[in-house]
C-alpha cells in the first residue's frame, strides 16, 4: 500500500497539479459594481411557515463580508444609483444573459460582481459568486458551494471559502 501512495506522490502527483488551470488574474485597483446577493428560496419550510427574516440578515451579512474582502484588497466600488431603474427590471442580476456587464459598464465599473444564495431546504443551500469583466462579460473568478447547515456560522463559513480560494487566494 505504501508503494502505491509514494508512486502518486512523485510520479502522478505533479501532473495532476500541472493541469490545473490557472485563474486569470485581475486588476486589485479596479472599481467593482457590486450588484448584491440574490436570494432564492426554493425550501418547502418557507412555503410552510413562510420567510425566515434570519436568512435575509444572513444575506446582509454575506454582502457586508463581501465588500470588506474586495475593499480590502484595493477594489472600489461603484455607485449603483445612476442604473437603478435599470437594476429594479431584473429579478436576478447573477441570471440575466449579461446585464449585470452590460450596466457595470454603463457605470464605469471594470467588473461586474454578482452572487446567488439558494435555499433547497433547511439542511441544503448553495452559494455562488462571480466576478466578471464587465466589457467582455467574461467570467475572470468565481466559486459555488454547498453548505449543509442553515445557520449564521455556516453562511459564514462558505462565503469565506469562496473569497479566500477563488478571489483571494
Amino acid at each position: 500500500m505504501k508503494w502505491i501512495a509514494a508512486f502518486f506522490l512523485t510520479c502522478l502527483a505533479p501532473i495532476v497539479a500541472a493541469q490545473q488551470p490557472a485563474q486569470p488574474d485581475f486588476d486589485h485597483s479596479a472599481k467593482v459594481a457590486f450588484f448584491g446577493i440574490t436570494y432564492l428560496d426554493e425550501s418547502l419550510q418557507t412555503q410552510t411557515y413562510g420567510p425566515d427574516p434570519a436568512e435575509f440578515a444572513r444575506i446582509e451579512m454575506l454582502e457586508d463580508m463581501v465588500r470588506d474582502w474586495f475593499s480590502e484588497a484595493g477594489l472600489t466600488f461603484v455607485d449603483l444609483t445612476p442604473a437603478e431603474e435599470d437594476i429594479n427590471r431584473v429579478v436576478n442580476l447573477a441570471k440575466c444573459y449579461g446585464c449585470d456587464s452590460r450596466i457595470a459598464v454603463k457605470l464605469g465599473a471594470q467588473y461586474s460582481l454578482v452572487g446567488e444564495v439558494q435555499k433547497v431546504s433547511n439542511l441544503i443551500l448553495s452559494m455562488n459568486l462571480q466576478l466578471r469583466d464587465a466589457a467582455t462579460g467574461n467570467m475572470v473568478r468565481g466559486r459555488v458551494v454547498d453548505i449543509r447547515a442553515n445557520n449564521d456560522e455556516a453562511w459564514a463559513r462558505g462565503m469565506r471559502y469562496i473569497l479566500k480560494n477563488a478571489f483571494f487566494n
